[in-house]
């Protein structure tokens, strides 16, 4: 066992680079959730984010930094949690994003299942069933949405009257994406804390004006946009997008699992690319597992790939096609799933 005499802040820093959050499997300090640490040599203070409301995932993560401080020689530490966890557990502290009646986060345990050509289609889907809606561009290291809504890389967004942003309408929909902002060539090469304020800055220094559907299409994964999103809006549910094959499904359960933590109703599974060459049926069967609805499926079909490369996605190229009708069968489930807490004095036949 390596011990120090003295603890530094910059050692303490480097060993809590060691610890992941239970439930993003993240390091904390990436994520933002370390405040304050304060060293007195071999006695260490800490002020964290409270991050989770289940005090069994708080009680794990003082755990394993207790342990990891006490392999580098402290012979004390102490951790404070804020008080309220900031993350939209069960829709009770993070609070509702202005204007926006529902904020429905897009989301794949993996990339390369086409979860941004859902977001795009299930977006303009609502507005087609008569939805004012947004969509907001979480990827931020793959930004697709402005190609997809046939954006040119040259225009770019505008202050408002009020400072906000503008946000550029394309289709009938209001979009933001830091495509607007950066070199389509670059790489976006952020760590954890520009990711979080580009989360905060694309939720509440956007314009979006009155809303009925917000839709976020979310990076792959369980990360850092992922928990921010929590953190700083209340979500209203989360739609898991996945291909039917096995290697899907099982980080569509990490993402389920993930988005139960942080107390985000999962509306529920899309499965997309069905046909014979990646099968069918795997999007039911990890819905039925799970217990939440099965909200549909949509083919591997070429015609979804050349209208998103030409900026005209599928549900605004062909009204009335099969697969533009599935993506609307699809958006009808989710906006009914709010239908009785937006007409509470109407009941369905």
């Amino acid at each position: 066992m390596s011990t120090f005499s003295h603890l530094t802040r910059e050692k303490v820093m480097e060993c809590l680079k060691r610890v992941n959050e239970p439930v993003l499997n993240e390091n904390i300090i990436s994520l933002g959730l370390v405040h304050e640490i304060e060293v007195d040599k071999a006695r260490v203070f800490l002020h964290m984010e409270n991050a989770s409301s289940d005090p069994g995932v708080r009680n794990e993560l003082t755990e394993k930094i207790k342990s990891v401080l006490g392999e580098a020689g402290a012979s004390h530490v102490e951790i404070h949690f804020s008080g309220k966890p900031k993350c939209g557990m069960g829709g009770q502290e993070a609070e509702p994003l202005s204007g926006v009646k529902h904020v429905i986060a897009v989301s794949s345990g993996k990339g390369g299942v086409g979860k941004s050509t859902a977001a795009v289609n299930l977006a303009l889907a609502l507005k087609k069933l008569g939805a004012r809606t947004g969509l907001m561009d979480g990827d931020i290291y793959g930004p697709n949405i402005p190609i997809m809504l046939g954006i040119p890389s040259d225009r770019r967004t505008e202050p408002g009257g009020s400072g906000k942003i503008l946000p550029i309408e394309a289709h009938g929909i209001r979009a933001v994406s830091i495509g607007f902002f950066a070199n389509p060539e670059q790489p976006m090469i952020w760590r954890g804390p520009l990711l979080h304020k580009t989360v905060q800055e694309f939720l509440h220094r956007v314009e979006w004006g009155e809303l009925d559907f917000l839709v976020v299409d979310l990076p792959p994964g369980t990360g850092d946009v992922q928990l921010s999103l929590a953190q700083w809006v209340r979500v209203s549910g989360a739609v898991i997008v996945t291909t039917p094959q096995e290697v899907a499904l099982a980080d569509v359960r990490r993402a389920i699992n993930m988005f139960r933590q942080l107390e985000i109703p999962v509306l529920g599974v899309v499965e997309n690319m069905t046909g014979p060459v990646f099968g069918r049926g795997g999007g039911e069967r990890v819905a039925k597992d799970f217990q939440v609805p099965f909200l549909g499926d949509i083919p591997l079909d070429a015609e979804i790939r050349e209208c998103g490369d030409a900026g005209v996605p599928i549900v605004a190229a062909t009204a009335g096609s099969g697969t533009s009708e599935r993506f609307i069968k699809i958006a009808e489930a989710i906006r009914q799933a709010f239908y009785k807490n937006d007409n509470p004095s109407k009941t369905r036949s």
